[in-house]
């Protein structure tokens, strides 16, 4: 009787609190926008907010047809959180850049906080993000990040890719384990100063965790756990992630233990070593609330590696995929490749003499749009933007997609177009609507060695292979629709390397 009773009351606290909140929501919904004007939107449902009205697995496409209707800044509810989203090539620099104090801060969703608790590079605000961005910026850069010290390293890792495709002798592959590999040990190296066999279990292992995190992460239904965070628990999806983000952690942490046994102040090896070292030196020096502590290595570590492995490996997928699919664009690549570089090894510095492979990266990074919805960000303090009111503390979502795909910026904005990126006469020219890496304070700070690596695996590989379907499938039936997670990757697919030499 008594159970019977605390739950009917229970059922009925419920019900009257869902009452409250959606009451609340839509006040503070649409009673401010008396006061001060705020950018429009459409209309939200109580607790639901917008997520009924736009197709969760690929929201970056149901906020660029939003934008079309309420403009380039424009509100969106994710539940009850209320997102500002900024569209198109203008607005996104003009926050970004421009606006780079106000916009600044990063949005720690929910989900953000149970992979980083605050620490790391990625999901931090305030002094914590300033040190560890700053120390890993000129740590990386110690470690001749974006130089010639890791030009080498790269080519060094271009001769094992070539090794592992050269093995299929032109039979139909996949190559997206071994693009992984190759990148990961380009950030390995920088990170834990090793690179990794592509057969050993340790590097496989950590790959396979990484890409189902990101895969995991841009699912609908976590998504929905952002909004409504108390559902953690009876989401799979969320339940699985924790799983990998404990798994990563203590792989992590036992790769540093390792290199803690047998650190030497006076010969730094890698990023770890140069963290653990200046921790020493603080700790020596009486300060023990510095920054420099286990957490915020462990995850910046995480953060660094994931990033400088993904996107990097992905994007290099891409470009082959658009070879085999586009041959008359991989002809034009391998004459210049022929002309300028011959047989011998490319190096950064060919770059510049080659504008029409330097154009193909640049459009696959574009056309590819690796992360459509650029991590979250937050304001910083009250803001009027475009002539909207935006609170401090409001979630703003820099929309990449309809950045790279800017209608009035890019002449054909969905179609595979090198001439985007050459005049008139075949000379390279830089867009400054092409910002794959996002762009102001919260930039990818490993562009300049991301776009090292891009430009001496790809061309390494087309110096070598020629990129065809697998047999008995046309170029036209090559799919190009992206698998979609935090970052949009390849459909599995095969490819035929066939050596050119």
């Amino acid at each position: 009787m008594l159970e019977d009773l605390f739950q009917s009351s229970t059922s009925v606290f419920l019900s009257v609190a869902i009452v409250v909140l959606g009451l609340n929501f839509i006040y503070s919904s649409f009673s401010s926008n008396s006061r001060k004007r705020e950018p429009p939107g459409p209309r939200p449902f109580p607790l639901l907010g917008n997520l009924l009205q736009v197709d969760l697995k690929r929201l970056d496409r149901s906020l660029v047809d939003l934008s079309k209707q309420h403009g380039p800044v424009f509100t969106f509810y994710l539940g009850m959180q209320k997102v500002v989203v900024l569209a198109g090539y203008k607005t996104v620099k003009q926050a970004l850049v421009n606006y780079a104090e106000e916009f600044g801060e990063r949005e720690i969703s929910p989900l953000a906080y149970d992979f980083n608790q605050g620490h790391g590079i990625i999901f931090s605000n305030g002094d914590v993000w300033k040190e560890m961005r700053r120390f890993a910026l000129s740590t990386l850069k110690d470690f001749g990040m974006g130089k010639r010290i890791t030009e080498g390293k790269i080519i060094e890792e271009c001769g094992y890719l070539i090794e592992e495709f050269q093995q299929y002798e032109g039979e139909a592959f996949d190559n997206a384990h071994m693009m992984n590999y190759a990148a990961s040990n380009i950030i390995s190296a920088l990170m834990f100063g090793k690179r990794f066999e592509y057969k050993d279990p340790e590097i496989k292992a950590m790959l396979e965790r990484n890409h189902e995190v990101t895969r995991l992460t841009g699912t609908a239904s976590i998504l929905i756990y952002n909004a409504f965070p108390w559902l953690g628990p009876c989401i799979k999806n969320w339940r699985n992630l924790m799983k990998l983000v404990e798994d990563s952690m203590k792989e992590t942490r036992s790769m540093i233990a390792d290199l803690k046994e047998t650190l030497n102040p006076d010969m730094c090896r890698c990023f770890v070593d140069a963290f653990l070292t200046r921790k020493l030196s603080l700790e020596e020096a009486g300060d023990k609330d510095s920054h420099y502590n286990d957490e915020n290595l462990a995850y910046s570590v995480i953060n660094l590696f994931a990033a400088g492995t993904d996107t990097t490996a992905n994007t290099l997928q891409w470009s082959l995929l658009f070879m085999a699919k586009y041959p008359q664009f991989q002809d034009k690549v391998q004459e210049e490749l022929s002309r300028v570089i011959g047989s011998r090894q490319s190096r950064a510095e060919d770059r510049k003499n080659l504008p029409y492979t330097d154009a193909v990266i640049h459009e696959t990074q574009r056309l590819a749009n690796i992360v459509p919805m650029a991590v979250l960000h937050r304001t910083s303090q009250d803001v009027t933007f475009q002539g909207y009111f935006i609170k401090e503390g409001t979630c703003v979502l820099p929309l990449l997609t309809s950045v790279l795909q800017d209608e009035s910026e890019w002449e054909t904005p969905h179609t595979f177009n090198p001439s985007h990126f050459l005049d008139k006469e075949g000379k390279f020219i830089r867009r400054d609507a092409s910002m794959p890496f996002s762009a102001g304070r919260r930039m990818c700070p490993g562009e300049s060695l991301a776009r090292m690596e891009l430009f001496l695996f790809f061309t390494s590989l087309l110096l070598h292979f020629r990129f065809t379907p697998p047999p008995g499938v046309t170029e036209d039936e090559l799919d190009l629709t992206p698998v979609v997670g935090f970052i949009l990757t390849p459909s599995p697919h095969e490819l035929c390397a066939v050596s050119r030499q």
